[in-house]
């Protein structure tokens, strides 16, 4: 069960859109996946080794608590949630991208994309606020339905590389590597493996968590990370890099071009399902976060509200109206350009948590020569997703601050 939720979050739109924006990259993309891979990997490790020497801890923000303190952990697990709601938006344009594969219209309308994108988040949304079991029988329907496309493609790769051999895959370019290529490519690579933390922030309802959440935080990580690297760069090298960069549906385009056009457009059925099964885990998540941050006393009160379900009714619909205004505010952009930079937002809020993390295992010294190589990683990554995403998820950090100080001031009355 640990190993389907990190695998069934890190799952979901990357897998569909991210052959577009990594085409430009051609062959620097395979190796920004292969330092992405080992980067996630590398923190996953640390935040392992940390379950297992401070179960008490519970999460990853409660590491970063025992090693810098609370007001720390509050601005990372803040962040955090910013990039929770940040990446549903990203998911949900992923889907609308998809479906545009049916409706010709929605990618020619302005704005009407952004819009579609909301009423999914909406939709989803409603579906949680149902309980927590209306969102796992969603979440088992749509699980099942992903693996579709990405069976599918891997089968067609294999025939195609089965017949043509290095024939079917773009050369390697004559002017060798670039290195501000990789990196930039590797910043939207991470995006995809945002989520091998599910389990770790889930440990206090994992059975043994001393066990279980490190080795499917390992298993799920570097399973996920191969398929990634298979199904996309093979995508990116084996079709023309400006018809997919120009693409709304990479996979769609990949299995038209190499197999037909109907079993194409239900492969885009797939991949819209696909996403919004990504989308219902992560809006649960969304909730779960800041009644987490709550519970321990660094968000005030009001956000610890529960129906009777236990659903996070408050978190929930707030975390929803942050990212409607978020996409809205960017509905001028084309879907391919709004997916890449919300990707890279999400990814560069997220990485301030790998990184407190990394740092918390050296300051812990707790697998402390992974951990220099996590927060190196998470630093390069930083800088890889550009001074304005960077400078902006710090500055959307530092806006929970009032909400910190009014939770330490209402503790401080109750007392």
């Amino acid at each position: 069960m640990c190993l389907a939720l990190v695998m069934g979050n890190m799952i979901g739109s990357g897998m569909f859109l991210l052959p577009a924006s990594l085409a430009p990259y051609g062959w620097n993309a395979v190796f920004g996946w292969m330092f992405t891979i080992g980067g996630a990997l590398a923190l996953a490790l640390t935040i392992a080794r940390l379950t297992r020497a401070r179960p008490e801890a519970r999460d990853p923000a409660g590491f970063v608590e025992a090693a810098f303190g609370r007001t720390t952990s509050f601005l990372i697990g803040w962040s955090y949630w910013v990039s929770i709601w940040a990446a549903n938006v990203t998911i949900a344009v992923a889907a609308v991208s998809y479906i545009s594969i049916f409706v010709r219209a929605i990618g020619t309308t302005p704005h009407l994309p952004a819009l579609l994108a909301v009423g999914l988040l909406w939709a989803v949304t409603l579906i949680n606020l149902q309980g927590a079991r209306s969102a796992g029988l969603f979440q088992i329907v749509t699980m099942i339905l992903k693996l579709v496309p990405v069976i599918v493609v891997l089968a067609i790769m294999a025939l195609v590389l089965g017949r043509e051999g290095a024939a079917a895959i773009a050369p390697f370019p004559a002017q060798g590597l670039s290195v501000s290529a990789i990196t930039a490519s590797a910043t939207l690579t991470l995006f995809a493996l945002l989520g091998f933390e599910s389990c770790a922030v889930a440990a206090a309802k994992v059975e043994n968590p001393e066990r279980n959440v490190p080795r499917a935080t390992m298993m799920g990580t570097l399973l996920t990370g191969l398929i990634y690297l298979i199904i996309c760069s093979g995508i990116a090298l084996m079709l023309p890099a400006g018809e997919v960069a120009g693409s709304d549906a990479p996979f769609q385009i990949f299995v038209a071009r190499f197999w037909a056009d109907g079993p194409a457009l239900l492969i885009g059925l797939f991949a819209a399902i696909s996403a919004l099964g990504a989308l219902n885990g992560w809006v649960l998540m969304q909730g779960e976060q800041p009644l987490a941050l709550a519970r321990r006393g660094l968000l005030p009160a009001w956000f610890a509200a529960t129906d009777t379900r236990g659903t996070p009714v408050r978190a929930l619909i707030l975390s929803s109206v942050l990212a409607s205004a978020f996409v809205l505010i960017n509905s001028n952009r084309a879907m391919a350009d709004l997916f890449t930079y919300l990707a890279l937002l999400s990814t560069s809020a997220t990485l301030w948590l790998y990184l407190a993390v990394a740092c918390a295992g050296l300051k812990l010294r707790i697998a402390m020569p992974i951990a220099m190589i996590g927060a190196l990683y998470s630093l390069w990554a930083l800088w890889g997703a550009g001074l304005w995403v960077s400078g902006l998820s710090f500055v959307l950090m530092a806006s929970g601050l009032p909400f910190y100080w009014w939770a330490r001031r209402s503790n401080a009355t109750a007392t």
